[in-house]
């Protein structure tokens, strides 16, 4: 029932009508932590008023808890990137309050719990004096082929401390030949900011993407960027280009097989008309997986093998 509630923004189709159905919705809804995407794709499309007053009271009340949380996290990290701007560190921020600004339409329509940073890796050192010297703990960064770093910041009063994640690539060096560099070179100054950047629409639609694939698509958030992305930016996306980035990079399966799933699950929603994926990607993947952790079938075994096996282009 979720995916067609869903479904129903893009394509403008009718709601549900019954109460019960917006209890199994408020269920659904909750597992996945979505209630700010819901809340504000129902305003973007002005559909509040066809939804029961309970429904969207309970939306609103989560959501507004985000406001809290995103602006809190908005604050700190802009105190971050002004130091990086200060010392001429180029930074990008990557999904969280930025993401949600520009493809959602909101600070608050879509929740992030912490701040991620993409930065070139000679000034991983620097960052580490900046980010220790302003109280953040240094955490494992995780193998040696890893592409990120995490810090965290104990907050008074919270159990929850602040991280913050410093990414120098997007992917692990040994599986992809992704150049980073192509997103740097594409990416453009943010307001009054010289070394604070923001990617292209491509390369935010491309990391997105990865991002999702990442996670094996395994909450429906992963979907709604997607299609939110692709509804926000329409003819912006060039998936030509996209493929054949992807196929230079070696991530070609990956892109492929996370659009498959992502257009087959919500199959009532139109294929971009630039979007043609001949081969049967992730024809495993299963809805029901994701929304009950318990559940186990074949299917869930073949798709996590085909996942890990028969996703990724060959390996250097």
């Amino acid at each position: 029932m979720i995916i067609h509630f869903l479904q129903s923004f893009y394509n403008q189709t009718k709601l549900p009508e019954k109460e019960s159905d917006y209890q199994n919705l408020i269920e659904d809804i909750h597992h996945f932590s979505i209630e700010p995407q819901v809340y504000h794709l129902l305003k973007q499309h002005d559909r509040l008023n066809e939804t029961p007053a309970f429904f969207t009271d309970y939306l609103k009340k989560a959501t507004d808890q985000i406001l809290l949380q995103n602006i809190f996290i908005k604050m700190q990290m802009e105190k971050i990137l002004k130091l990086f701007e200060t010392q001429k560190i180029d930074t990008i921020p990557l999904k969280g309050v930025y993401f949600a600004e520009k493809y959602f339409g909101h600070i608050a329509a879509r929740s992030t719990s912490d701040i991620d940073l993409l930065i070139h890796q000679k000034d991983r050192q620097t960052v580490d004096g900046i980010l220790r010297n302003r109280g953040f703990i240094y955490e494992d960064e995780g193998p040696k082929d890893h592409f990120h770093c995490s810090y965290r910041l104990d907050l008074p009063g919270s159990s929850i401390p602040l991280r913050v994640e410093i990414h120098w690539n997007l992917l692990k060096e040994n599986t992809s030949e992704l150049d980073i560099i192509e997103f740097w070179n594409d990416a453009v100054p943010i307001m009054a900011y010289q070394h604070i950047k923001e990617l292209s629409h491509q390369h935010a639609f491309y990391m997105i993407v990865l991002h999702a694939w990442r996670h094996n698509l395994d909450s429906l958030r992963h979907f709604i960027d997607v299609i939110q992305t692709v509804s926000i930016l329409e003819n912006k996306i060039c998936f030509e280009s996209l493929f054949n980035q992807a196929k230079k990079d070696k991530t070609l399966k990956r892109v492929q097989r996370t659009l498959k799933i992502v257009y087959r699950v919500f199959g009532e929603i139109k294929y971009p008309e630039q979007l043609s994926i001949q081969k049967n990607y992730g024809k495993w993947w299963e809805y029901e997986k994701i929304r009950d952790r318990e559940y186990r079938s074949l299917r869930v075994y073949l798709d996590f093998v085909d996942y890990l096996l028969f996703s990724v282009d060959n390996r250097i």
